[in-house]
């Protein structure tokens, strides 16, 4: 099966050329985006994009783990992970 993952080079070409705007521009408004959703997200904000996609930060409690190789039991901390869930547009362009 081909590859037909796209990473960030190909990313801003692909939306250079649909919007006619340079690479460079294109480039720093993604890094822009990114960037602020990071920023809000790390906050304890919510960025919701309706339609696309949604990402905000949850609280994990602590618990106990095992050590996949030892089978040692081991303390994991709480913490704080990023959850994304995918809009009804985003869904149904994938079906």
């Amino acid at each position: 099966m081909a590859d037909k993952s796209l990473n960030k080079t190909e990313l801003v070409a692909a939306v250079a050329g649909e919007t006619g705007q340079s690479q460079t521009v294109v480039g720093g408004v993604i890094d822009a985006f990114f960037a602020t959703i990071a920023k809000t997200v790390a906050d304890g904000g919510k960025v919701t994009i309706p339609g696309w996609l949604a990402a905000e930060s949850t609280a994990t409690a602590a618990r106990t783990g095992r050590n996949p190789q030892t089978g040692a039991e081991i303390k994991i901390p709480a913490g704080k992970r990023v959850k994304l869930t995918a809009g009804s547009k985003l869904k149904a362009a994938v079906k």
